[in-house]
C-alpha cells in the first residue's frame, strides 16, 4: 500500500487498538454527570469526549506512521497550501455523532482513514456504545467484529425491482428535498440511524441506499467510505463521480450510497437531479 505501513494486517490490528482506547475515553465521558458540551465556531456541539478521543487517536497515529500528518475534526485549521503537498494523511473525526452523543443514545462512532492520492484505502469505524466495529482496508476486504466475536466478512446488496427499497436516513437531518426524493423511490423502508453507521448498514446489507442531501465534511465520511468500497459499494456525487478527499474546501458534496452494480438507484437519482 506504501512504504510505511509494510502491513495492512498489523495496521488494521493497530487502527482497531486505537479506536478502542478512544472508544474507551468517549464512554469515560459518556456515564459522567458533565459531558462539557460547547458549540464551536460553526455552531456545530463539542464536548469533552471530542477532545479526549481526539488526543487518544493522535498519539497512536503519530506513534504508528510518524511521517504521516493527521487531519482531525479538532485540528482541522491547516492551509491547503500545506495540505496539498500530501499524498499519504489519516483523516479522522474523534467523534461522529456528537448530537447522538449529547442525547445519549449511542449511535455515535470514532471514525479513522487513511487517505492516498485522495481515495481513502483504511477505514475503520467503532461505535463504542454498541461494541461494534466496521473496518476494511483495499484489497483486503470489509468486515464487522461485534464484541469479542470474530470479525465477519459484509457485504452491500443490491436492490432487486420486485423488492421494497430500504433506505437509511438521517436521526438528526432532514429536509425536504430529502422527502422529495424517497417519494421517488416508490415503495421503501425507511431506517433511522445517526452518523456513519449509516454508511455500515449499507456496507453491510442491511440498508440499499443512503442518500445524503445535507451538508457533511470530509472527516465524516471517509473511513466509512472506505468500508462500503471494499463491501462492493459506492458512495458518489449527483454526477455520479466518487467522493474525494483532501480538496481545497473539506465539505462534502450531497451524496449517496449504494452497491455499485444497482441499476435502478442511479435512474431514480438522475431523476431526481434532472
Amino acid at each position: 500500500m506504501n512504504n510505511e505501513i509494510t502491513s495492512v494486517t498489523a495496521c488494521l490490528h493497530e487502527l482497531l487498538i486505537i479506536a478502542k482506547r478512544a472508544g474507551a475515553d468517549i464512554m469515560a465521558v459518556y456515564g459522567s454527570a458533565d459531558i462539557g458540551a460547547t458549540s464551536k465556531a460553526d455552531n456545530s456541539p463539542l464536548t469533552l469526549a471530542d477532545l479526549a478521543s481526539h488526543r487518544t487517536i493522535v498519539d497512536g497515529l503519530s506513534k504508528l506512521t510518524p511521517r504521516y500528518p493527521i487531519l482531525s475534526e479538532e485540528a482541522a485549521d491547516i492551509a491547503y497550501a500545506e495540505r496539498s503537498h500530501w499524498t499519504n494523511f489519516w483523516l479522522v473525526d474523534p467523534l461522529d455523532g456528537t448530537k447522538e452523543f449529547i442525547k445519549r443514545n449511542g449511535e455515535f462512532t470514532v471514525n479513522i482513514a487513511l487517505v492516498e492520492n485522495g481515495v481513502p484505502v483504511i477505514g475503520v469505524v467503532y461505535a463504542p456504545v454498541l461494541d461494534v466495529c466496521y473496518y476494511a482496508a483495499r484489497g483486503a476486504g470489509a468486515f464487522v467484529q461485534r464484541g469479542n466475536s470474530p470479525a465477519l466478512p459484509i457485504r452491500v446488496r443490491q436492490h432487486l425491482a420486485d423488492e421494497t427499497i430500504k433506505v437509511v436516513a438521517s436521526r438528526s437531518h432532514s429536509d425536504a428535498r430529502n422527502d422529495m426524493l424517497l417519494k421517488k423511490l416508490g415503495e421503501h423502508e425507511c431506517i433511522s440511524m445517526g452518523s456513519s453507521l449509516k454508511f455500515c448498514l449499507v456496507a453491510e446489507g442491511a440498508a440499499h441506499f443512503y442518500p445524503r442531501l445535507g451538508p457533511t465534511m470530509e472527516w465524516d465520511t471517509a473511513a466509512a467510505h472506505a468500508v462500503v468500497s471494499e463491501a462492493g459499494g459506492v458512495v458518489h456525487d449527483r454526477e455520479g463521480s466518487d467522493l474525494r478527499y483532501n480538496k481545497p474546501d473539506l465539505h462534502n458534496p450531497e451524496f449517496f450510497v449504494h452497491a455499485a452494480t444497482d441499476q435502478i438507484l442511479p435512474k431514480v437519482i438522475k431523476d431526481f437531479h434532472d
